[in-house]
Parts: structure tokens; C-alpha cells; sequence
């Protein structure tokens, strides 16, 4: 138990540390912070759920003595809690009717991450405003201080001018940031998985993430998300949180499947890599992706794929 809260402690004073330079502003600093849940990650698949339980609360404790309370509370609802019971559910497991174990589906791990990340940025929004115009103020004033807006001449842009970006962004902040944390979320469990097999304390085995897939009352959910997008107001805006973080959840079971059905082809690198690389580059494809894990949870592409392969053989 010592071992367990040592290990704890140190994960999150690192956690601590790499939140916390978000505050110099600079881009490899935005970087570190995005990565802050993976020393509780490390700690809680490695050693114990209780170590990165400890971890979390440590980081939070430590950011409030130096930040003060709200740092505790963000860093709490929005890093530490998630990333702890991301790895809690990832080492749970059953007694399987063979005599094994059955882990925790990584499909219901990729579920949850984008459930997380639509409480966090629903959060934020009703932080600003518990209604649509009191948000839409706030956050507008906030951009507006942020940003300076000048022309390539130097002269500071009209307010007319400089109204339209600002309002774009209103809209755009919050399905992006509900993407990104998804994305975050998922990547740093992805990582801290990998780190702690090389070591070779993680208990679980690796699981195939082709066979990856998603419930499908979040189908559903999606569905009634995007249509409650064109209700306007706040209502509007937190379905299009729900919206974007499950979109980008079913991107990833795209991913699983695309992985899947190009197994054995000639092309396969080069079909990967141009995915990887148009969805990296231009954000856009990963709508493609997003309809492939919807079809493959109607039609089940993966079996009928592997159907075919067999007949053929």
C-alpha cells in the first residue's frame, strides 16, 4: 500500500506539473498540458486504481495551494476524474463461461471518453451563461479581448469587421473543444496502455482494437443529438457538443473497421496512410469514417467482409 501511494503522489505531481504549464502560453506548453492525464493513467493501469485515484486528488490539491480552488475543481472534473475512471473501467473484468476473463469492452472505453468530454465542455459553456445570450455575451467579450484584429497594413480592424470571426468562433468553440478533449481522452489511454505493457505490468491482455465497436444506443443518441442542433439557443448548443464528441467516437470505430476490412490487400499502407493523413491535415474525412462505424453497426461490414474472404478461400 506504501508502494501504491508513492507511486500515486509522484504521478500526480507530474500530472500537476503538466497542467500547469499551460499558464506560459506557449505551444509546447499546450502540449503538456493536453497530455497531464497520462502520468494518473500510467499509475492507475500499472499498479492500481487507488494509486491513480491518488494521483488525480493529489494533482487537484496541489494546483489549488498554488492557483487557488478553481484550479482544483477544473482540473478535477476535466483531467483527473476522467483519466482515473477511464483506467478503473479498463482493468475491470469477469469470469467468462470458459474460465477466463472477459475485460471491458475498449469500444464502451471510447464511448465513455467522448461522454466525458460532452459533460466537461457542456460544463464550460454553463459556466458562461446558464442561458443562450448571457453565454453568447460572455464568451464573445472573452474572444474579443483575446484577439486583436488588424489588417496587413497594421490599423485595428472596424467592430463590424471583427464581429464575424468572433461569432464564428462562439459557434465553433464548443464541438471543437468536445472533439479535441474525445480525442485527448482517448489517445493519452491509448498511450499509457502501451507504456505501461512495454513495462510489463499491464494485467489485461492487449485487446484487437479492429473488433472495436460501439452500443448502439449511441447511435441513437447521435441521431437525436443532431437534431436537436437546429433548436437554437443553448439547447442547440450542447446537442452540438453531443453531436461532434460522438461523431468523432464513431470516426475512431471507422478507423477500427477501416483496420479491419483492408487486412490481406495489396494496397493497405497506402489506403491507412492516406486516411491518416487527409483526416490529419483536413479534419473533414473523418465524417467518411463516422458513417462507416454507423453503417458497420446496421450492416456489420467487418462480418461480411470476413464472410467473403472465407467463400473465396
Amino acid at each position: 500500500m506504501m508502494q501504491i501511494g508513492l507511486i500515486g503522489l509522484g504521478a500526480g505531481a507530474t500530472a500537476a506539473l503538466l497542467f500547469a504549464t499551460v499558464a506560459s502560453g506557449s505551444f509546447l506548453s499546450l502540449a503538456l498540458f493536453y497530455i497531464a492525464p497520462l502520468p494518473i493513467l500510467i499509475a492507475a493501469l500499472g499498479w492500481s486504481h487507488w494509486a491513480g485515484l491518488i494521483a488525480a486528488i493529489g494533482a487537484g490539491a496541489t494546483l489549488a495551494a498554488l492557483f487557488g480552488s478553481m484550479f482544483f475543481l477544473v482540473f478535477i472534473a476535466g483531467t483527473g476524474l476522467p483519466a482515473w475512471w477511464l483506467a478503473y473501467l479498463a482493468m475491470l473484468a469477469r469470469p467468462a463461461a470458459d474460465g477466463s476473463l472477459e475485460w471491458y469492452p475498449p469500444g464502451r472505453l471510447v464511448l465513455w471518453a467522448a461522454v466525458f468530454a460532452i459533460l466537461v465542455v457542456a460544463l464550460g459553456v454553463l459556466n458562461l451563461g446558464t442561458d443562450f445570450e448571457t453565454y453568447r455575451t460572455t464568451l464573445h467579450q472573452s474572444l474579443t479581448r483575446l484577439i486583436q484584429f488588424t489588417d496587413p497594413g497594421g490599423r485595428e480592424l472596424s467592430s463590424e469587421n471583427s464581429r464575424a470571426p468572433i461569432d464564428f468562433l462562439v459557434l465553433a468553440i464548443p464541438p471543437a473543444g468536445a472533439v479535441l478533449t474525445t480525442i485527448t481522452h482517448v489517445i493519452n489511454l491509448w498511450l499509457a496502455g502501451k507504456i505501461v505493457k512495454f513495462s510489463g505490468r499491464l494485467r489485461r491482455p492487449w485487446p484487437d482494437l479492429t473488433l472495436l465497436s460501439l452500443p448502439r444506443p449511441a447511435a441513437i443518441a447521435l441521431l437525436v443529438a443532431a437534431v436537436l442542433t437546429f433548436t437554437g439557443g443553448l439547447v442547440g448548443v450542447i446537442a452540438g457538443v453531443t453531436a461532434s464528441s460522438l461523431t468523432i467516437a464513431y470516426g475512431i470505430l471507422g478507423f477500427a473497421i477501416l483496420h479491419a476490412i483492408t487486412r490481406g490487400m495489396a494496397g493497405r499502407p497506402l489506403i491507412l496512410g492516406a486516411t491518416y493523413v487527409s483526416v490529419g491535415l483536413l479534419g473533414w474525412p473523418v465524417l467518411a469514417l463516422c458513417l462507416l462505424g454507423l453503417a458497420d453497426a446496421i450492416t456489420d461490414i467487418r462480418a461480411r467482409v470476413a464472410q467473403r474472404r472465407g467463400t473465396r478461400t
